[in-house]
């Protein structure tokens, strides 16, 4: 496999991999903190909690499983605002729970989405209350609906002996956007007041423990944390990265190996470096004369004419006695290099091909002689 192709499949395995685990192992909280008191963005309840503790209203965080809601003598009230809508129908525990008096209000709760329209003001004891949502409850009678329209009920409550549960479905009743309508202030701190019980908002759910609980539920402790926490699926996405690009460009842990350095050939690169010069200077005609002067000593060496500079005429004449070939290509060099003009890029090369083509006929002729020589009889 070429290393391209490697390389392209360790990539995709790697890329396949952290896909897998962002979707397995990261937790998604997206909407954990929607309707927190310690939220301050638009989705958080801060600015309400600030509102009620202004009105000298008696109300507390609650950090704590909701099983360890033990009331004393007085009933308790728990606010519960939730980031996604839950059914409307509550399990054992929290039935028992409000059925012994106490009261639940579910900000959040199901309901189906209407043809009403999107923004709507209802009308309340603490005046107009501005409603964000299509969603609506029509299963709820005219006695139970405290909010609504002919489209279906938007906060309505229902009775568990004892107790009773107050349902909306929207969980920004009066979260921190509505901070100009404040009659939706007033209208939940009326819900969770009706009845004068200790008043509690459910931080637990938005992932707010108590140093006791995290103890308990074994998250006091370094490693329990990230376990908890993204940073663990992404140390683990890095750590699978790096195997991969180690794999992929073939590291080993062992001793490195010094590479070979090349070494330099100053001959040739000195010689590349006047080539650029002279291509640059435009200067052709130096490099036929200086090629032309050294093809043509070497062609009379080959010849045994010695290293005197001939003649062109009387070089020909040799040439066609030592060899029998024709003249033209060496004649067509000959009077080229005479010329002493600059040419263009491509007649320099036409003439240099020509002058191989010289030496090729030059060295079959020589093998041509020296063969005929070895088969003369001996005397």
């Amino acid at each position: 496999m070429k290393r391209s192709n490697r390389l392209a499949w360790m990539g995709a395995i790697a890329l396949a991999a952290i896909v897998l685990l962002s979707l397995f192992a990261a937790p998604n909280n997206t909407k954990i903190n929607t309707g927190s008191t310690y939220n301050r963005a638009s989705d958080g309840y801060g600015a309400w909690y600030a509102f009620m503790q202004q009105q000298g209203i008696s109300i507390k965080r609650w950090q704590k499983p909701f099983s360890d809601i033990q009331p004393d003598n007085s009933p308790v009230t728990l606010l519960q605002i939730g980031g996604y809508p839950r059914e409307t129908t509550l399990d054992s525990q929290e039935q028992e729970w409000v059925e012994k008096g106490n009261t639940l209000i579910i900000l959040g709760a199901g309901g189906r989405v209407t043809e009403a329209e999107f923004s709507t003001m209802q009308k309340s004891s603490q005046g107009n209350i501005k409603i964000d949502t299509r969603r609506r409850y029509k299963k709820a009678n005219s006695q139970q609906v405290d909010l609504g329209d002919r489209f279906g009920a938007v906060v309505w409550e229902k009775n568990y002996k004892q107790g009773k549960v107050i349902f909306s479905t929207t969980p920004y009743l009066a979260a921190n956007a509505y901070q100009d309508y404040l009659s939706n202030f007033k209208y939940l701190a009326s819900l969770v007041t009706e009845k004068g019980n200790t008043v509690f908002v459910d931080e637990y759910i938005h992932g707010y423990k108590d140093a006791d609980v995290r103890k308990k539920e074994s998250e006091g402790d370094l490693s329990s944390f990230f376990a908890k926490t993204p940073l663990f699926p992404i140390l683990i996405q890095v750590g699978i990265l790096l195997l991969v690009l180690i794999w992929a460009q073939n590291r080993r842990f062992g001793k490195p190996v010094a590479l070979d350095t090349p070494v330099a050939d100053n001959s040739e690169a000195y010689i590349q470096a006047l080539a650029g010069v002279l291509q640059k200077a435009d200067t052709t005609d130096f490099v036929v004369e200086m090629v032309g002067k050294q093809e043509q000593l070497q062609l009379q060496k080959a010849l045994g004419l010695g290293q005197v500079l001939l003649e062109h005429q009387a070089l020909i004449n040799f040439w066609i006695e030592k060899t029998g070939a024709s003249a033209a290509e060496l004649d067509a060099v000959l009077k080229l290099q005479s010329r002493k003009q600059p040419i263009s890029e491509r007649d320099l090369l036409s003439w240099l091909g020509k002058w191989r083509t010289i030496r090729l006929i030059r060295n079959d002729a020589r093998s041509s002689l020296r063969d005929a020589t070895r088969t003369l009889p001996l005397r």
